[in-house]
């Protein structure tokens, strides 16, 4: 990794608050200083940002395309403008602060961009150690045709060969990994299964341990409201979520459960535990988006890199305005670096 991690960022959707969010986070010379970060992007789209929040440009900017990509990549901040490939092809760069077929396609491209930087060997010069994604919107994504992947996590671990992987959302009053994500509901039933609730489990232990704590507490969501009431209110907890605590026990980890959804979090603010698994998207970021907002951070469990984002979306009714608060991008990137380094020290020193 030499003396600093190299984080590629992929701006996420032009016509929202990502390149808002990552210009006030980058502003900050210690946060610069700490690592070297390659921006997939649009150079348009980031001077209107630099506009809307009073802030003069620092970053080297160079045509995604040229070879002097790979020179510049020794600079703090380089961004790899998609900009004039874009004017080639005529196309007008002018992005709506809604979802548009061409915010779709080339925020989708860019994130492939900075999935190719992780994959990239060690010693290659645009190689980077993690990923930090600004928002993408899914509806835009569809109209571009990439509907095929439901969100960042899906097509991180298509791309990246994650045989398993989980989304797990940090913040200083919780942490919590969800056993699914972007499915609807009236499909859990049918996706939820042992190994499913077990992986969560799993992944979201190892993740702790890795953020430094030694012996995580581990609490675990019911599905069912009441956690079922013992097969009054459903048999998902008797016939999955159960057997897959006792196999997580089993192999050493501090883990009980199944709880009621409506009380679990609590305890977990109260300090009794340091990560619940949820059951399905909303039951665990309800209380992360209330408690955490704008301050949370995403992470994807399960990938061979450190993957990060803010835990917001595009925000298109501000954007453009200069009002977007960037504490989740900063949470979000200082993270990625932190978890980088900790990656690379010797066990001893963890």
């Amino acid at each position: 990794m030499g003396q600093k991690p190299t984080i590629a960022i992929s701006m996420g959707d032009p016509g929202g608050v990502g390149p808002e969010v990552l210009i006030r986070a980058l502003s900050d010379r210690t946060r610069r200083n700490k690592a070297r970060y390659l921006i997939h992007g649009s150079s348009h789209a980031m001077h209107n940002a630099a506009h809307a929040c009073n802030i003069e440009p620092f970053w080297w900017r160079v045509d995604a395309r040229s070879p002097l990509a790979s020179t510049l990549a020794s600079h703090d901040v380089v961004l790899l403008d998609e900009d004039p490939a874009l004017r080639e092809q005529g196309i007008e760069l002018e992005f709506p602060t809604k979802a548009s077929k061409l915010s779709g396609a080339i925020s989708f491209q860019w994130v492939q961009r900075a999935i190719d930087d992780a994959r990239r060997p060690e010693d290659d010069p645009m190689h980077a150690d993690a990923i930090v994604t600004a928002p993408i919107n899914k509806e835009a994504w569809a109209l571009a045709g990439r509907d095929k992947y439901p969100g960042h996590t899906e097509l991180l671990a298509q791309r990246l060969n994650a045989k398993r992987s989980a989304m797990m959302f940090v913040g200083d009053k919780l942490r919590v990994v969800l056993a699914t994500v972007h499915i609807p509901l009236n499909e859990i039933r049918d996706k939820l299964t042992i190994g499913v609730v077990h992986n969560a489990i799993d992944l979201g232990n190892d993740a702790c341990l890795k953020l430094g704590i030694p012996r995580p507490r581990i609490a675990v969501c019911g599905l069912n409201p009441h956690a079922g009431e013992n097969g009054l209110m459903g048999d998902e907890e008797q016939r999955l979520i159960e057997p897959a605590i006792e196999l997580a026990v089993a192999s050493g980890m501090q883990v009980s459960g199944p709880f009621p959804a409506d009380t679990i979090f609590n305890a977990a603010i109260a300090g009794k535990f340091d990560l619940v698994v949820a059951m399905y998207h909303d039951q665990g970021l309800i209380p992360v988006k209330l408690l955490e907002r704008d301050l949370a951070v995403n992470i994807t469990l399960g990938l061979p890199c450190v993957r990060t984002s803010p835990d917001h979306g595009t925000a298109f009714d501000i954007a453009g305005k200069g009002l977007a608060h960037p504490g989740s991008m900063e949470n979000a990137i200082d993270l990625a670096v932190r978890m980088c380094v900790a990656d690379h020290q010797p066990q001893a020193q963890r």
